[in-house]
């Protein structure tokens, strides 16, 4: 079993408007409402590939439950801790000459509320897998992920984070079975943007000696170049198609990535993994099957 792990999840209410103006009323060209946060948008892309997973995380209020009574009606199994105050984040995603986010901060997550958590986390048993993704929030410990990571090491659990800078190099040495940074990530990481291929490689290849198994890196309009566990390179093209959205393509990469490893070798699921991260960045909301299984053929 999979299980994902979101710490704010959010309503991310997507509005459309041809030519934004501040100071009176704007009328919106269209509108959507999505339920967001980085391990859910890969709960539901791995479910659009046939893989089941576990939501796990904190939801509060009218908005909390939304969230979770729509992962269930969409077929997401869920056990998220209810936090007793507080709403669950909406995140404003307007979409007009530039797009501009305006993000929630979310609810205070209380230490008996994470002790919930890690009461859910102990039902994990000898293979399966956990996502942790995304950011901490503010109400959080920041050694949140390590806390996680630890409290599994008696146990053969894959671990996959999706972090930025010190939550990312905090756990690889827990030998975490993938990490997905992306270029951006990596110059945070080590002060430098790498400007070819083998220099992201060399970069992966620290990353792999610091702990990680796989390095999965994400390159955008560049594709992507995955180094695995045996120190074999994989490199993928993009797919071609028209940039809709930005918000979940990384998220649906590790989807597809681990939907691709269960059913095959490195190479099936860096294909998959860029056919998902493709399909979500060309559509309005996250990949669905038949767009990824269109953008297969390409790669």
């Amino acid at each position: 079993m999979i299980y994902t792990v979101t710490f704010n999840p959010a309503i991310d209410y997507v509005v459309t408007i041809d030519n934004i103006k501040t100071g009176c009323v704007n009328r919106l060209s269209s509108e959507q409402m999505y339920f967001g946060g980085k391990g859910i948008n890969i709960s539901i892309v791995l479910k659009e590939l046939g893989v089941e997973s576990k939501a796990l995380g904190f939801v509060a209020g009218f908005t909390g439950e939304a969230i979770e009574k729509g992962l269930r009606v969409a077929g997401i199994d869920t056990d998220f801790v209810r936090l007793e105050t507080g709403n669950s984040r909406i995140n404003v995603k307007i979409r007009s000459e530039v797009e501009t986010e305006l993000n929630g901060s979310g609810p205070e997550i209380s230490e008996s509320a994470v002790s919930e958590l890690f009461d859910r986390l102990n039902k994990l048993e000898n293979g399966d897998t956990i996502v942790l993704a995304g950011s901490v929030p503010k109400t959080l410990r920041r050694d949140i992920y390590e806390r996680i990571i630890r409290s599994l090491s008696d146990k053969e659990i894959r671990v996959v984070a999706d972090a930025e800078k010190e939550l990312l190099l905090n756990v690889l040495k827990y030998k975490p079975f993938l990490i997905k940074p992306n270029i951006h990530e990596l110059a945070d990481i080590f002060g430098k943007a790498p400007e070819t291929d083998d220099e992201i490689i060399r970069y992966a290849q620290k990353l792999k000696d610091m702990g990680a198994q796989n390095v999965l890196v994400s390159m955008a309009g560049d594709g992507a170049i995955l180094l695995d566990s045996n120190n074999n390179i994989h490199r993928s093209g993009v797919c071609s198609g028209i940039v809709r959205n930005s918000v979940g393509s990384g998220d649906s990469m590790i989807a597809g990535f681990l939907a691709g490893i269960s059913h095959g070798d490195y190479k099936y699921a860096l294909r998959l993994g860029t056919a998902a991260g493709g399909a979500t960045a060309f559509s309005d909301g996250l990949a669905v099957k038949e767009e990824i299984q269109r953008l297969m053929k390409q790669l």
